[in-house]
């Protein structure tokens, strides 16, 4: 059973990243990180709704371009416990599309690239992965580039 909610602020939100396009990626992702079986959350914000977010859940009053919510995690003594023939519930993705923009300025790629790259490292962050700094050399940030590399050569095929 696969599972996949999205979720968008505002029509404008839902244009630039469109449903069909944003299911494919995280089937694509989810399959090439070994998940079968999930289900997953994914909605697409605003800067100031990232902004009010990050400072709830991390204490950071800022924007961000991506939050990950582990849905199992018991940091807070909270634990799903699933049944066998319930599907794995990995958690929620929430992204900012102005904070994506910025990125893609930044880091002279297409939306269409960045957008793929968001979607893998939070479904790295829902699968237990994590990194300490932005270093591209850092493990995880060198799993999420190898990944996008596969996700985008099926995404055109």
């Amino acid at each position: 059973m696969i599972e996949i909610d999205i979720s968008h602020e505002s029509d404008e939100m839902a244009a630039r990243a469109p449903s069909e396009r944003v299911d494919a990626l995280l089937r694509s992702i989810l399959r090439l990180v070994g998940k079968r079986e999930y289900e997953i959350s994914c909605s697409f914000v605003s800067d100031g709704t990232m902004q009010q977010l990050n400072s709830a859940y991390r204490g950071k009053d800022e924007s961000t371009d991506i939050l990950s919510f582990v849905q199992s995690d018991d940091d807070e003594g909270f634990f799903y416990a699933r049944q066998d023939d319930e599907p794995e519930v990995l958690g929620d993705l929430v992204i900012s599309l102005d904070a994506m923009d910025r990125n893609c300025v930044d880091f002279s790629v297409p939306a269409s690239e960045e957008l793929a790259r968001l979607l893998v490292h939070g479904v790295l962050h829902l699968c237990g992965w994590d990194h300490e700094t932005n270093d591209p050399q850092e493990v995880m940030l060198r799993k999420q580039e190898e990944l996008l590399e596969t996700v985008l050569k099926e995404s055109v095929s």
